[in-house]
């Protein structure tokens, strides 16, 4: 999301800041200053004070993302890691190869989720544990993303994406819910956009979590002010990350191993974040192309899907966090209030990785939600039923 990427533009200068003032101080240490003693014989003086200045600020730069997360984030009781199964590649839109993977019993109903920018499916850690109890549980990786592939000659664009979610769709077979967090909800709502007649035929019900209906730009907190930044500033920056992406990508990392990236990332999260969830976050964030995320943010100042919903009969349910940032609770309820059958659901005290940081609340209601449009087939529901008494 654009408000990441320029926060992640500022922690990253302040980074690369602190490693040149800290390469700075160990070469001025070295090089001394040349002074005469009282016999007048020259002799080098190296402050101390330089040196030790230099080491702090160097470690700091290469060994912060361990101290960083302990300062802003909670313990770990259930943590979160970057977890794969098995998966297969399927063809997306204009040749571009989709990562898939699919979890829970092959005659469950189909649920299909759809992560955000800079991520990738691993961040469905606890969804793909919850839900494959119940459900067959599909994850993909978007376009340049994770394992899957973008062709050169393809441009990184929502109307692509939501092709690429059709293919998924049929991938998946029968009449699929669809689950998008951010960028996954907008891409969600440009099928309904673009083929509202398919949406209602192949999807039994969509869930959007964290996402905006237009420009992020519009729906973001400081929205003036950004929007004033966005020729000026973020622009020119993106596409400077997409010219120098070997660049971009090394200071990228420095500044996830200085932990700035981490400090970037917690903007996104409220007060139930922990380590390991700002961990995978800033991880996977980082190690993703960053000319393929500077592409994806330009796509979205030109996105819009406002009352796409409208004419779609197909059930919605949005949910927002009341202390998102990035994608404000405004944006959700605007969106319920545009498809004809909508329900929204607000928790209170996450921000914009609420799924993450409330993963219990937030899957209940997926799965509350999935039942109620596609009920399982009686085996799956005595299994589940099974389940519950166990735990």
């Amino acid at each position: 999301m654009p408000l990441l990427f320029f926060a992640g533009l500022i922690f990253g200068l302040t980074s690369l800041a602190v490693l040149g003032s800290g390469g700075y101080l160990a070469w001025s240490w070295f090089e001394g200053e040349i002074v005469r003693d009282a016999n007048g014989a020259l002799q080098r003086v190296r402050e101390d004070w330089r040196l030790w200045s230099a080491i702090v600020l160097l470690g700091w730069s290469f060994l912060g993302r361990w101290l960083v997360p302990l300062l802003l984030a909670r313990a770990d009781t259930d943590p979160t890691r970057a977890a794969r199964g098995s998966g297969t590649w399927i063809k997306g839109d204009g040749g571009t190869e989709l990562y898939v993977e699919t979890l829970g019993d092959a005659a469950a109903p189909p649920l299909i989720l759809v992560h955000g920018w800079g991520l990738d499916s691993t961040i469905w850690y606890y969804a793909r544990r919850d839900l494959a109890k119940r459900y067959r549980v599909i994850v993909w990786d978007l376009p340049g993303l994770g394992r899957s592939t973008v062709t050169k000659s393809k441009a990184v664009d929502l109307s692509r994406f939501a092709a690429d979610l059709k293919a998924v769709v049929g991938f998946a077979g029968g009449r699929p819910v669809v689950v998008g967090h951010s960028i996954g909800g907008m891409t969600i709502q440009t099928l309904a956009r673009d083929d509202p007649a398919f949406f209602d035929r192949e999807i039994a019900g969509a869930v959007l979590l964290n996402t905006t209906y237009t420009n992020p730009l519009e729906t973001m907190i400081m929205s003036g002010l950004v929007k004033a930044m966005r020729w000026p500033v973020l622009e020119p920056a993106m596409r400077l990350a997409i010219w120098l992406q070997p660049l971009a990508w090394l200071a990228a990392w420095q500044s996830y191993f200085s932990g700035s990236a981490h400090m970037a990332n917690r903007l996104g999260f409220g007060r139930y974040v922990t380590r390991s969830q700002l961990e995978q976050t800033t991880l996977l964030a980082t190690r993703n192309p960053p000319g393929i995320l500077a592409k994806g943010n330009l796509a979205m100042f030109r996105w819009d899907a406002t009352g796409a919903l409208a004419a779609i009969k197909t059930p919605v349910l949005v949910i927002g966090g009341d202390k998102d940032i990035i994608t404000r609770l405004e944006a959700s309820e605007t969106i319920s209030t545009t498809a004809p059958d909508c329900r929204l659901l607000v928790v209170e005290g996450v921000n914009h990785m609420g799924f993450l940081e409330r993963a219990d609340l937030y899957n209940d209601a997926i799965a509350v939600f999935t039942a109620s449009v596609q009920p399982p087939p009686e085996a799956i529901r005595l299994r589940a039923g099974s389940l519950e008494k166990s735990s």
